[in-house]
């Protein structure tokens, strides 16, 4: 049984498999109809959702199969004190599959320690969106053939936006070179920035303002101010300004550079640029669908993947107490602390549910 809590739980070589099949499924979606028949979905979203949610139930009922769950917590028993453990215990009985968005990060790692049946990772607070980065680089490759060798612009909040980690370390992993484009208290936190370095020798140019590399760059991947979790001390209104995309600033962008959002925008990403030709961004949501539906095929077993060994991951139990006050570890206080160690011409050590680096 297999897991994607991470990016790490998959090979290259597997994630290079499951766009094989999603460009089948999108193109022949007849051939795949039914192949989850009496198979059922379980989407658990403590957290609210539009794409992802309707993407994996879209993705599911394709597939002929069914989909159960809830994406308002308030009506379930988490009112009640139900840990994720038990939660995850209960669920197991009655679905084939889970997906799970919640806003503690490192709670998808929780579900998949408790639960007999594969677990996706939906969205864990600020730490990971690995389903969105494999939409990301299927969307990449449909228009570009490839990610190796392209620079590729992360601009917004790098800092709390989870789909700017998931996307930055997927890029590098498939020999992309980053730029990260963010005021400064908004830059990627150095738990991404460290395995960038450690795991694939990249130290990305940090500039603050779009304009400064736009005609570097074959990828502009635009994300929104996560408002929601920006400490009470920061001012929304004094960092979102020097990232927005346009059509004045995309003059000077290449003329087959492609825009990519994972939305929703909310005004970092102006609506004339709707009707550019370099705007990937809706075509990037529909791809999330094919990409699902074979992500969902692979880890039930109906569709067999040539299975190769994941990245290499070291983790043991910790004695040190996460300092991320998002972390699951803070909140599920039945959970062991556990450390991912990373080795090299460096060493550090994160959480191994948040990311977060330990001291």
């Amino acid at each position: 049984m297999r897991h994607l809590v991470t990016l790490d739980d998959l090979s290259n070589f597997e994630i290079e498999q499951i766009f094989r099949l999603a460009s089948g499924m999108q193109s022949q979606l007849e051939t795949w109809a039914g192949i989850c028949r009496s198979k059922l979905l379980a989407t658990l979203f403590y957290e609210p959702s539009t794409r992802t949610r309707l993407s994996f139930e879209s993705a599911m009922e394709r597939l002929n199969g069914g989909t159960l769950g809830f994406a308002d917590p308030s009506a379930t028993s988490v009112t009640k004190g139900e840990t994720l453990a038990d939660t995850a215990r209960m669920v197991t009985n009655y679905a084939d599959i889970i997906v799970m968005r919640h806003s503690w990060a490192g709670a998808a790692r929780v579900m998949a320690q408790y639960t007999h049946i594969p677990v996706i990772n939906g969205g864990d607070g600020s730490h990971t969106h690995p389903t969105q980065a494999l939409t990301d680089l299927y969307t990449i490759i449909r228009r570009k053939s490839k990610v190796e060798g392209l620079t590729v612009g992360i601009c917004g909040d790098l800092q709390f936006g989870r789909a700017a980690h998931s996307f930055a370390l997927a890029v590098a992993r498939f020999g992309g070179k980053l730029i990260h484009i963010a005021p400064n208290p908004l830059q990627m936190p150095p738990w991404v920035l460290a395995q960038l370095e450690q795991c694939h020798g990249q130290i990305p140019l940090e500039v603050e303002n779009i304009t400064e590399v736009i005609e570097k760059l074959d990828v502009i991947y635009v994300n929104r101010l996560q408002e929601e979790r920006l400490p009470a001390n920061m001012d929304a209104a004094a960092v979102r300004g020097s990232y927005l995309l346009n059509a004045e600033v995309m003059k000077n962008a290449k003329p087959d550079a492609m825009i990519m959002h994972p939305l929703p925008r909310v005004n970092e990403l102006a609506y004339e640029l709707d009707e550019d030709p370099r705007a990937a961004y809706f075509e990037q949501s529909a791809n999330a669908v094919p990409v699902r539906m074979a992500l969902i095929a692979s880890l039930i077993g109906l569709e067999q993947l040539i299975l190769t060994q994941p990245p290499k991951r070291h983790i043991r139990t910790s004695t040190t107490t996460c300092t991320n006050a998002n972390c699951v570890t803070n909140y599920e206080t039945y959970l062991v602390p556990e450390c991912e160690t990373f080795s090299g011409n460096m060493e550090f050590q994160t959480c191994a549910y948040c990311g977060n680096l330990l001291s």
